[in-house]
């Protein structure tokens, strides 16, 4: 057993990183400190979370180095999860390098995608966040400035023009050039710096200025040469969208989790444009706090090798991380430039973050639904209740406010995941208000009344405790007493200490049989996933029973939509209907409505 105590007598009070070993060998922890024995000295205090439990029991020793500064412990921390990929620590597994493009250093340059170190001389753009971005870019840009795109090797042999200069796709610098025409092709490779710069404004004033000079000397047809390139380029720019006021290089950088998966999303804006978007799923254990995942990936990213120079000068990232002086150091020490890390944001920024979570969102349940997740999960929940086939999951939750307007949700899964086109609600009528055991009695009545006609569950979940399942049972134990179909298994969802998700118990029903499951198990995460789904459908119905049963309008009660304001958007749209159906920027575009007051506007009427 690992003497820690005689150990962290030999730790300095000294910034530095440290590996955990589980035996001569194996590394199953990196991790850095500000203070490396206050640190090492908190892994063996009486109160731990379980996984930091697991993780000292199988430490055999610990090494560390003590290093200058935190930002200098925060690299070779970052280093050393790539060489070891420890099992305890949160990995972002995406050891790719980053696509960019390329101008070459050569006296007549060409235009490159490059992937790899950047080792070789040249001006880099980008990074990209995924091939197709970068030479979509690159694609475009040959197409609007006739710059060579040969290899040097082959642009050396050349002793004519090839197919590309002949459709005016490049202006040949491999044949000997007058000195008009040199000039000419450095102000092209100009223009794509530029371009590549986001200086669309100066490239074309300048094409502007040469085409009228053209023109003034009777050079018409290099007039019309340049008269082309300026229509293409501003073509480009206007189905582009650009952001007028943030004309800046920056990423935004949202999270989204549910036990045991995470989801980081990227944006990567550069001169105010969205060159591209990236989802990143970081291996994590259920006892991860989303603050641990963002913190790990952020570092993990953005000290990752080759970034330097490519770094952008602002991050923005969806809450405050407590310690970021150290990654800011370390950014600052890499890309020899201050790099800002932002989270309380408005305006475009926030407009940003808010498409980055939503992405975020999408890509985790894109995710959740890959038919590998479900089918793992599903295989899983056979394997705990000992039962085989299940093909058709139902559970059933209530929803009311203090007993007004309840209505009962069933949503249905099969083995790939959620199954909409089965999703029911049913209105709850003639129960004592706020009686959810009758409630729940009344629509397994109605939706148990003919078990053998249409497709049934072989297994239902009820969101509750006892109560709720001996409903279940009683109704659903009726039903089938004559039926030729076999009897569904009936497990009820009950909610833990605190309500607090994981702490969940499943009872089945009958045998009252029950199970203690933690979030890491993925038999939970599909009864979680299911319950969840029915817990959202129920309180939709709810809210759009309760919404109709109004005779005010829906906008009265929205926070900051007063009368005035109220008819500007029914005089708008018409009424109440197209002020629904408007999107965020069609409702800012109201008089006296603000894009922040418009998201509030649009996240109220859309709530789920």
């Amino acid at each position: 057993m690992f003497d820690y105590k005689s150990f962290l007598k030999t730790v300095p009070n000294r910034p530095g990183s440290y590996r955990m070993y589980a035996d001569e060998e194996k590394v199953i922890y990196v991790g850095k400190a500000r203070d490396l024995k206050k640190r090492l000295s908190q892994y063996f205090l009486k109160d731990v979370t379980p996984k930091t439990a697991a993780l000292v029991k199988h430490i055999h020793h610990i090494e560390f180095t003590v290093t200058f500064s935190e930002a200098e412990a925060l690299i070779l921390e970052n280093n050393l999860i790539k060489k070891y990929q420890p099992r305890y620590n949160i990995l972002l597994r995406d050891d790719k390098s980053y696509p960019y493009l390329m101008i070459s250093k050569h006296p007549h340059p060409g235009l490159y995608f490059y992937r790899g170190s950047r080792n070789i001389e040249g001006e880099f753009f980008g990074p990209y966040p995924d091939v197709k971005a970068a030479k979509e870019s690159l694609k475009l840009l040959q197409g609007l400035f006739p710059i060579r795109q040969c290899a040097d090797n082959v642009y050396a042999h050349r002793s004519r023009p090839c197919l590309l200069a002949q459709i005016g796709k490049c202006l040949a610098p491999c044949v000997k050039m007058s000195d008009s025409e040199e000039r000419n092709y450095k102000t092209q490779v100009n223009y794509v710096r530029m371009f590549l710069k986001g200086q669309d404004q100066s490239v074309l004033a300048d094409l502007s200025v040469r085409m009228e000079k053209l023109a003034s000397e009777l050079k018409f047809e290099e007039a019309a040469i340049i008269r082309d390139q300026f229509q293409s380029l501003r073509r480009v720019q206007e189905s582009q969208s650009v952001s007028g006021d943030l004309m800046i290089d920056m990423d935004v950088v949202a999270l989204s989790k549910v036990p045991n998966m995470a989801c980081v999303h990227v944006l990567f804006i550069r001169r105010g444009r969205i060159i591209g978007t990236r989802s990143y799923f970081p291996a994590v254990e259920s006892e991860d706090s989303e603050s641990e995942i963002l913190e790990a990936f952020l570092s993990q990213f953005y000290l990752s090798e080759n970034r330097g120079q490519s770094l952008p000068s602002q991050i923005i990232i969806d809450r405050e991380l407590e310690d970021l002086d150290g990654l800011r150091e370390s950014l600052k020490m890499i890309s020899k430039h201050e790099v800002k890390i932002l989270w309380d944001v408005r305006s475009e920024r926030a407009r940003y973050l808010r498409l980055a979570k939503e992405n975020a969102q999408t890509s985790l349940k894109s995710k959740l639904a890959d038919k590998s997740t479900a089918k793992q999960r599903i295989e899983a929940l056979e394997h705990l209740l000992s039962v085989k086939g299940i093909d058709h999951m139902e559970c059933y939750d209530i929803s009311h406010t203090q007993g007004e307007l309840t209505v009962a949700s069933c949503v249905s899964f099969n083995r790939d995941g959620p199954d909409l086109s089965r999703y029911r609600r049913f209105n709850i009528q003639g129960i004592t208000p706020g009686d959810d055991f009758a409630a729940m009695h009344q629509v397994l009545t109605r939706r148990f009344k003919d078990p053998d006609s249409g497709q049934m569950p072989n297994l239902v979940f009820i969101d509750g405790g006892l109560g709720q399942l001996k409903q279940a049972e009683e109704v659903i134990g009726d039903a089938y007493k004559k039926s030729s179909k076999a009897r569904p298994l009936v497990v009820a969802v009950a909610k833990g200490e605190g309500r607090k998700e994981g702490l969940e118990t499943l009872i089945t029903g009958y045998t009252h049989e029950k199970y203690h499951l933690n979030l890491a198990d993925p038999a939970l995460q599909l009864v979680l996933h299911i319950r969840d789904e029915s817990h959202r459908f129920a309180i939709t119905g709810h809210r759009q029973r309760r919404s109709k049963a109004r005779t005010h309008s829906t906008l009265e009660n929205i926070k900051g939509v007063g009368p005035k304001r109220r008819q500007a958007l029914l005089k708008h749209f018409g009424g109440i209907r197209g002020v629904i159906s408007a999107g965020v920027d069609d409702l800012s575009k109201v008089p006296g409505i603000s894009e922040d007051l418009a998201y509030v506007i649009y996240d109220s009427l859309h709530e789920l």
